[in-house]
């Protein structure tokens, strides 16, 4: 019997070694270009799962006051234990279905972070740094996740080496200038955003990676210019516009604008009244001169006000400004109108469908109806359903609600995500073609 035992204590370490498990393969994780373009896709691919195994992807960033930003999506392991976020589809999470750019575009503000903040760089020089992250089994958003696998640090470039930074101090003309890399001349571009103010410079920082010389133009809360919207004249960006299309790296004959919100209308104002802008691309723009009163010379186009009376506020203090805005077709405000029959020029009119900031669509149906009536026909709409306000470059995280700068109060921008997230991708391209085809 003693030696039976003798024998049965020698099998036991064989024993085991039948019945324990296959050393766990060490998962890992690929995500390239990790450092490209900031409007370009990036490949992710995980590796070295068991076949069907669930995980969390997460996506994590701060931005440059430290707030931290995150995303994660659900996902299964195919037979190979692989996983490619091109073609497999998210079970949940912060997205559904197969989305690329899901992780980035979905990024936003921690739990423990103040809610409605956008994560946009004020800084274009450095790269934005997303750690990309696979966790063990599903944890749903603002979980504590699973044990982590594998991770890759990504930067996200909004300056293409090579491309120039200058600021400018032209006369009255502020902002920055970023000229590509190379000798030129390039088609140029002057790009302003809405009434948040101050000097934004993704999109231009952008535009130079893309072969455009892009004059980030403020027009108020900057600097030396005025602190509030109270009254703008057409004049200081008519100097803008001579400036651009002077310099030695600009390509002739006429520049081109692009604006969002309030920056919309000022590009449609400027195609109107200025003979050197020959293309004007309008997101998310107002058929009529809004807020602040327009002068040009002799011309004033009174601005439409808000009414706070039609301003509605939810249970959790967010603010809908819908229906606030004075009504374009009501006589009364027709000389607020901005008459863009005149513009000689090219138009490209961008719309989110569910933009709740105001009626964008709207707004550019009767654009369009005014450019008909005159036998015009040099325009171009981009239409998104599901799409809201703010119509970024890709992959810039979706925000249906953010904290309005002047009002200091989350205001609805609405939209969807997925939609909007599509939107951005798209009219990015569109907006680069168009630019291309009319300055050359």
């Amino acid at each position: 019997a003693a030696m039976w035992r003798a024998l049965a204590a020698a099998a036991a370490p064989a024993r085991a070694l039948l019945h324990t498990p296959p050393a766990r393969r060490a998962a890992s994780l690929a995500v390239s270009p990790t450092a490209g373009p900031a409007d370009e896709r990036v490949e992710t691919r995980v590796a070295g799962l068991s076949p069907g195994q669930p995980v969390t992807l997460r996506a994590v960033a701060t931005d440059e006051r430290g707030c931290l930003f995150q995303s994660c999506a659900h996902y299964r392991a195919d037979g190979r234990g692989e996983l490619h976020l091109g073609t497999d589809a998210s079970h949940g999470g912060d997205y559904t279905g197969v989305e690329p750019m899901g992780l980035f575009w979905s990024l936003a503000p921690a739990g423990m972070e103040r809610p409605y903040q956008r994560l946009v760089p004020r800084n274009t020089s450095a790269p934005m740094k997303v750690e990309v992250l696979v966790h063990q089994g599903h944890s749903p958003p603002g979980s504590i996740p699973g044990p982590v696998m594998a991770k890759v640090e990504v930067q996200r470039l909004f300056t293409a080496p090579g491309v120039r930074r200058i600021r400018l101090k032209e006369g009255v003309v502020r902002g920055s200038l970023f000229l590509p890399p190379g000798d030129g001349p390039f088609p140029g571009v002057i790009d302003m955003y809405g009434d948040e103010g101050g000097l934004i410079e993704l999109r231009s920082s952008l535009l130079a990676t893309h072969g455009f010389a892009a004059l980030s133009l403020p027009y108020f809360d900057f600097e030396d210019l005025p602190m509030v919207l109270k009254e703008l004249k057409l004049e200081y960006f008519e100097a803008a516009a001579r400036f651009l299309q002077r310099h030695p790296k600009v390509k002739g004959p006429g520049v081109g604008v692009i604006g969002t919100g309030k920056g919309a209308e000022l590009a449609l104002s400027m195609i109107t009244f200025l003979p050197e802008v020959v293309a004007a691309v309008s997101i998310s723009g107002c058929s009529s001169n809004t807020i602040a009163d327009l002068h040009y010379g002799e011309t004033t186009l009174p601005g439409l006000r808000f009414d706070m009376k039609k301003v509605s506020v939810s249970d959790s203090g967010v603010f809908d400004i819908f229906e606030a805005l004075d009504d374009p077709m009501n006589p009364a405000n027709s000389s607020s109108v901005i008459p863009i029959e005149k513009a000689e020029g090219h138009l490209l009119l961008v719309v989110g469908e569910d933009d709740r900031m105001w009626k964008s669509s709207l707004y550019a149906e009767l654009a369009i109806r005014r450019l008909r009536q005159h036998g015009k026909e040099n325009f171009q709409l981009l239409s998104y359903p599901g799409a809201g306000h703010r119509i970024d470059p890709p992959s810039t995280p979706f925000c249906q609600v953010a904290m309005d700068r002047v009002l200091g109060v989350p205001v609805r921008g609405g939209g969807e995500s997925k939609a909007h997230a599509h939107a951005q991708e798209h009219s990015w391209g569109k907006i680069q073609e168009f630019l291309h085809l009319h300055l050359g």
